[in-house]
């Protein structure tokens, strides 16, 4: 397992930017898929995007694509999600996971991240 720190939520209006990040720590980064998670107020965690070279390659939550853009720097062990053009409803705290192997999402025997709060918000 890894040691992940998201940063870089906070207060946003609608129609604004922000770029996530996630730093993992290890020297194995490369090996792993990496993936954004999101739960707001009341709902279940849901998937928002993953950059999974061997289960699928770059994939997004229909709800998010075409807004947000999921990179890594595999040199800085680090993952990011770019968010455009935000939303009242992507309120959330975004965690970040690390998995081995082709499966497409992670379970919670995986590495999470403590989460970051973004609130939308004019």
């Amino acid at each position: 397992q890894v040691r992940l720190v998201e940063s870089g939520g906070g207060l946003v209006q609608p129609g604004g930017s922000l770029r996530l990040s996630c730093a993992a720590s290890g020297r194995t980064f490369s090996m792993y898929a990496m993936g954004w998670f999101r739960q707001a107020p009341g709902k279940e965690r849901e998937f928002v995007a993953a950059n999974n070279r061997i289960g699928g390659g770059i994939y997004y939550a229909d709800s998010v694509k075409g807004r947000f853009t999921i990179s890594r720097d595999n040199a800085k062990s680090t993952v990011y999600l770019q968010m455009n053009s935000l939303k009242p409803e992507d309120t959330a705290v975004y965690y970040c996971a690390a998995w081995y192997g082709t499966r497409r999402y992670p379970n919670s025997n995986d590495s999470w991240g403590q989460g970051t709060q973004v609130t939308v918000s004019s």
